[in-house]
């Protein structure tokens, strides 16, 4: 039998796929200080809804899982109307969309929360320096979440798919990777709990789990995903057996029946590979019984590679697509890449955004 192709149509739960080439979620700080998408973010959009399913930007599913200037949010209805903008777009062209839902955690600042620290699992500051409207400030120690509160993050994270639903996405991906609240709770670098939600493996997935069959409950499983970064370095995350840990949380999210795993495992020569660690996408590929997405610096060639190994059932493209709107025709013709503009990634406006040419027609 043969495999698949980047190119070949592809299920998603209800969903189907025009191919297997995904746009991977990157935060682009073009929303307004408020969080509500601008004008420009459809067009942006809907120049890449050639890919076979789009991932929005992080989203902010609360004030306090805010930590980035000018990224978008899904908590008011000024949210929902600006987001409903950019799914028609979307949708106008045969696009399908999943928005990513984000809380940060102690990966914030108290300059984003009115004064307020941060939140996390444990006191154990992230690694780096957050980007405020003030410049660069080293982060601070967050105050360790109650079990008390946990159960009303995750109606957060269910109110905000509820929200992506009625703003015309097609399904929500739970932000659970590079260091950001849900990771915080999984890997044990983060982790220092010594109650339910900490300490063995399972009890580190606890809270993760419980956002995870929150959200199902609100828009199904076959409209969820999550995003997973077992081995990244990024926020000074780390986890002593990155296959155990993920292993469990995969099959625990198999038997929710999640639509799609998307694993960020970066490989050589990606600037957040880790050489350390072992290569954690087979053991999920066991794991999982749905849909596994992978990203981390493919290229046409390595993609095509993966799904021909049977690795993966598409492959997310980061700064390709970014660079190259019409990535999946660029791909088709073997046509040479737009380079990417890496000093306008987060700054404002529609230069290295909306500006990217795409092939003549």
């Amino acid at each position: 039998m043969s495999r698949p192709t980047l190119f070949d149509p592809v299920e998603f739960g209800p969903l189907h796929l025009r191919n297997r080439i995904f746009m991977a979620p990157m935060t682009r700080g073009r929303a307004t200080s408020a969080g509500t998408p601008t004008a420009l973010m459809p067009i942006y959009y809907r120049q890449r809804a050639g890919a076979g399913l789009l991932i929005t930007e992080a989203t902010a599913i609360s004030p306090q899982g805010v930590g980035w200037l000018n990224a978008p949010g899904v908590w008011t209805n000024e949210h929902v109307t600006g987001w409903k903008a950019v799914t028609e777009a979307v949708h106008a062209e045969g696009g399908a969309m999943f928005l990513q839902l984000w809380h940060m955690g102690r990966v914030s600042h108290p300059d984003f929360l009115g004064g307020a620290l941060p939140v996390g699992p444990s006191a154990i500051a992230a690694v780096g320096e957050s980007a405020t409207s003030e410049g660069k400030k080293p982060y601070v120690v967050p105050r360790v979440l109650e079990a008390s509160e946990l159960p009303g993050i995750a109606a957060d994270y269910a109110a905000a798919a509820r929200r992506a639903i009625e703003a015309g996405f097609d399904g929500v991906e739970i932000h659970g990777a590079n260091g950001y609240l849900i990771d915080q709770f999984i890997r044990d670098g983060a982790n220092h709990r010594t109650d339910e939600y900490g300490g063995s493996i399972a009890r580190r997935w606890r809270f993760p789990l419980e956002v995870v069959d929150a959200v199902v409950a609100a828009v199904g499983a076959e409209r969820t995903g999550i995003r997973v970064s077992p081995v990244g370095k990024y926020n000074g995350m780390s986890d002593h057996d990155p296959v155990a840990t993920f292993s469990h949380g995969v099959r625990e999210l198999g038997a929710r029946g999640l639509v799609y795993v998307h694993v960020f495992e970066a490989g050589p020569g990606h600037p957040a590979h880790n050489a350390d660690a072992p290569r954690v996408h087979p053991y999920l590929r066991d794991a999982f019984p749905g849909r596994l997405i992978l990203n981390g610096g493919y290229t046409f060639d390595s993609g095509q590679a993966a799904l021909a190994e049977n690795w993966a059932d598409a492959i997310a493209f980061g700064i390709p697509l970014l660079a190259n709107p019409d990535l999946p025709r660029r791909f088709r013709e073997g046509a040479a890449m737009n380079p990417p503009d890496f000093a306008t990634l987060y700054t404002s406006g529609e230069r290295g955004y909306t500006d990217y040419p795409a092939l003549p027609t």
